[in-house]
């Protein structure tokens, strides 16, 4: 088969490798028809932040192929979402739906597809075959009114800005959110995105970059460009999301979340910062949440949401391109990619 390969910092390229085998009998093969981009994947190529070489690519809309003997629920012939995220559904962590966390899926970056060694050698989605454990347990069918292109971006960014507003809006209806920064940009925009369609009162968006600013206007955010360093703070949100990717940026986030509050970090932070503002934390009862999205946990009911059209993820900047262009756009500026057969 061939697959799309991260080669050395900066540098993607088309490979012939052998098709992958099944896992184990629980186990399914699946074709990738459309796989997005995740914020992470572009500036960790160009950083070599991993050992390569590897198969690139984790968000995926797929059709099964071929299932082990002792898969059940998932046919040949499906069409499924693949949580980025393999897990085993029988582990101590997977049966207190902490999937993300699988005993058997463990990896020094965290269990992922198309991170390499790092993900723990999982294999990439963008590629004409993906071998995926424990297919009854992991693959999602998927609603035959989504396209791929939609599909394709829920189980990772639309996941990640989900989990940002959603258990808050539910404990506090109609509450604001504040989004600071755009570093996973995709992810800041979809954030907004779900503050508004569940039902947010009031979402403010602050940035750097006028054009995502302009996009999240578009989905109904007070928009306000920044300039300059990062300020003490701004006006305070019961919820924020913390998008900066830098330590005052962190610490300017969780100083505009009101008291007792929820802070959410969707950036991520490669070197330990002093710029916590522990102290007022503690004086004002506020919750940093710091962690990857838990794709298979959350991935359902977002895709349930977007089917009845509560939100639509296409409402963020979009590039769709052909599967067999993505050696030459996998690395291009783009808000959202999307290579689709």
């Amino acid at each position: 088969m061939r697959q799309l390969v991260y080669e050395g910092p900066g540098r993607v390229g088309w490979e012939d490798a052998p098709d992958p085998e099944l896992t184990g009998s629980d186990g399914a093969i699946v074709r990738p028809l459309a796989v997005a981009r995740c914020d992470l994947d572009a500036p960790m190529i160009e950083a070599g932040i991993f050992p390569g070489p590897f198969a690139v690519g984790h968000e995926a809309v797929a059709e099964v192929v071929e299932v082990g003997s002792e898969v059940t629920a998932v046919k040949v012939g499906q069409r499924v979402a693949v949580p980025f995220q393999p897990s085993c559904g029988a582990c101590r962590d997977c049966l207190g739906t902490r999937f993300a966390a699988c005993e058997r899926h463990r990896a020094s970056a965290g269990g992922a597809f198309g991170f390499g060694p790092a993900g723990g050698s999982n294999g990439g989605a963008v590629a004409e075959l993906l071998a995926v454990p424990a297919a009854d347990h992991l693959l999602l069918p998927v609603p035959g009114s989504l396209p791929n292109e939609v599909l394709c971006t829920l189980p990772d960014n639309v996941v990640d800005g989900y989990r940002t507003v959603a258990s808050h809006l539910r404990e506090q209806p109609g509450a604001e959110v504040l989004v600071v920064g755009g570093l996973a940009q995709s992810i800041g925009l979809y954030a907004v995105a779900w503050a508004v369609a569940l039902g947010s009162e009031r979402v403010r968006y602050i940035d750097t970059d006028a054009d995502r600013g302009a996009a999240a206007a578009g989905l109904g955010a007070e928009v306000t460009i920044h300039e300059g360093p990062w300020p003490r703070r701004f006006e305070r949100s019961p919820i924020t999301v913390e998008n900066t990717g830098s330590a005052e940026g962190l610490a300017c986030t969780l100083r505009s979340t009101a008291r007792y509050g929820n802070c959410t970090c969707v950036a991520i932070h490669f070197t330990p910062t002093t710029e916590v503002p522990l102290l007022e934390m503690y004086t004002n009862g506020i919750t940093l949440h710091a962690s990857r999205a838990d794709s298979r946990r959350l991935l359902p009911e977002v895709i349930q949401l977007v089917a009845d059209g509560r939100m639509d993820p296409a409402r963020v900047p979009t590039r769709v391109v052909d599967w067999g262009d993505a050696d030459r756009a996998w690395l291009e500026p783009a808000t959202k990619l999307v290579v689709a057969r």
